[in-house]
């Protein structure tokens, strides 16, 4: 077979059902080939390469999987280096196959050449360059090894045109191993008995967790760990629906704009056990003062995040799902009726301050939350969630509510703006009997608006509400709070989007009035296919509660006067 071949059929071999690509001029025998595998391979023609990229990430997220993404050289390959970057620090399997220039004319500047390996080195978890057909089968049971093994992430092929059409025999290959690479390293039973230990002997035991639990599988341990210790949790942004929202033990998303019982209790708990998360700032607030007061746990598969920011009294290395499994083994099954009232109190707190006035606004224009809180009652907490980024993936993370896991996909660590609509397209193709709704603002929509093209070609059943408020929300936010209300190029003009809903082909609804919400929501899921639900909604909004930069995770704004 040639290259190109062993490449396809080494893709079926490891189960990709999908790929999401862009043809272009060094890729071209792979793609000529694909021609011959339509009944074997999807083929998902997007309209950019960064949009494939976060395609594949959402398509990743429900599968659990890696998804594939298909480019070619030069401008081709750096176009998807966005998307890539997102996927490393939000640990999201991808294989990423690129076009690359014939053996000869490595190094040469030809046309259409980067040194792809250079470039993303730093931004994957492993990459290499393929130089010949013999290579090839054995490259891509590498690549989906190390991307979906361990703590997962991108991993990107780089193809040369010579090993694309060099001929070699086809040797199905497998990897389930690697020299010195240990994916889902075991804990010694000392540690295990040592963390049990300290849970036993906290009064006031305190789990924040992270897009590790989801990646591991262990929804149910946590579930039946919190239950045993009768232990409050907080999820990170990427943990959201991990738990039931109705889970008796969920109190909230911890962080910036998180919850104030977690974040509140994160400074009054003497144990804090952190599960597959990274401590990242906008979750610590000031490392300085973050928990200062209490003893920590930290359970987590990659070495590198043990004591990397917060150095922690019991570092635990290992898989989620194994180290919760047998730490509920371990612990004593207690009650802690007063520990577990706080989170009640602070939420009384929360409702008065905060969620009142943003779900029960007196009058004035639509508020994102109770947009949100709408979609939410209508999929009955069912659907899966997408975000872009800025105030509206706040607000959805906040009002969204969760019966299932894997289902709030957005971009965490590195909070990239056009995520959205291709990464809920993604969703839509790896789960077509679920409804996926996008939340995303009038700037995100706008850095991957030509993905409309994508949801026109394959027909793709994403709901889009739009919260469309004439500006860039999150910056204008900074920018009133801590800038002097100086508005820097944070206000837009933005174009008709019935206009281009129709050119599309896509159902589209205006709401100005809040007495249009509800039919309007209701309207959109009756609507079979794709639909943009344009929501007008107040402009000059702030979302809270807020940790301010620089302040610890117990000093929260809860409006623009009143302070925790």
């Amino acid at each position: 077979m040639t290259g190109a071949e062993i490449l396809l059929e080494s893709l079926i071999a490891q189960g990709a059902e999908t790929v999401f690509g862009y043809p272009g001029g060094q890729i071209m025998p792979v793609y000529d080939k694909l021609y011959d595998y339509g009944d074997r391979i999807r083929h998902i023609l997007v309209r950019h390469e960064q949009g494939a990229v976060h395609a594949a990430q959402g398509y990743a997220r429900i599968k659990g999987a890696p998804g594939v993404v298909m480019v070619t050289s030069g401008p081709g390959a750096t176009n998807a280096l966005t998307g890539i970057a997102d996927a490393l620090i939000d640990s999201t399997p991808l294989v990423v196959i690129a076009g690359q220039v014939p053996n000869g004319a490595l190094g040469t500047d030809a046309f259409q050449e980067t040194d792809y390996i250079g470039l993303t080195a730093p931004i994957t978890k492993w990459n290499y360059q393929i130089r010949s057909a013999e290579d090839v089968a054995h490259a891509v049971a590498r690549a989906f090894y190390i991307a979906g093994s361990g703590r997962p992430g991108p991993v990107v092929l780089d193809m040369t045109k010579d090993a694309q059409v060099g001929i070699a025999e086809y040797v199905p290959a497998k990897c389930d191993f690697i020299r010195s690479y240990q994916p889902c390293p075991v804990p010694d039973d000392s540690i295990l008995d040592r963390a049990a230990r300290m849970i036993d002997a906290a009064e006031r035991p305190l789990v924040v967790f992270g897009h590790g639990v989801m990646l591991s599988g262990a929804e149910k341990e946590l579930a039946a760990f919190l239950s045993k210790g009768d232990i409050p949790a907080g999820s990170t942004l990427l943990g959201l629906s991990c738990l039931d929202s109705d889970n008796p033990h969920f109190i909230g998303m911890v962080g910036m704009h998180g919850n104030l019982a977690p974040n509140v209790m994160t400074q009054q708990c003497d144990l804090l056990i952190a599960v597959g998360m990274r401590f990242d700032d906008r979750v610590t607030g000031t490392l300085s003062s973050y928990a200062c007061q209490a003893k920590k746990i930290h359970i987590d598969i990659d070495p590198a995040e043990l004591d990397k920011l917060v150095r922690v009294d019991l570092p635990v290395l290992g898989d989620a799902r194994y180290v919760l499994s047998e730490l509920t083994a371990r612990i004593r099954e207690v009650k802690r009726p007063e520990w577990m009232m706080r989170p009640i109190m602070e939420a009384s707190v929360e409702k008065h301050k905060v969620i009142d006035p943003e779900l029960h606004p007196a009058g004035g224009m639509l508020k994102q939350g109770e947009v949100v809180a709408a979609v939410a009652e209508a999929c009955g907490g069912n659907a899966v969630i997408v975000t872009d980024v800025g105030q509206h993936q706040m607000s959805a993370a906040r009002y969204s509510r969760f019966h299932n896991s894997r289902s709030m996909i957005t971009s965490g660590g590195l909070g990239t703006m056009g995520f959205g609509l291709p990464a809920a397209i993604g969703a839509k193709i790896a789960a077509p009997e679920r409804t996926v709704c996008l939340f995303v603002g009038d700037g995100g929509i706008q850095m991957t608006i030509q993905e409309l093209g994508t949801i026109m070609q394959e027909g793709t059943g994403v709901k889009i509400v739009l919260l469309d408020n004439n500006w860039l929300g999150n910056v204008r936010q900074w920018q009133e709070l801590f800038f002097g209300s100086r508005y820097s190029f944070t206000r837009m003009m933005n174009p008709d989007y019935s206009a281009i809903a129709a050119a599309y082909g896509i159902a589209y609804k205006r709401v100005e009035k809040r007495g249009e919400l509800a039919s309007a929501v209701r309207q959109m899921f009756e609507t079979d296919g794709a639909f943009l639900l344009d929501v007008h909604v107040e402009e000059a909004f702030n979302v809270f509660p807020m940790i301010p930069p620089g302040k610890s995770v117990d000093q929260i704004m809860l409006n623009e006067t009143d302070w925790i």
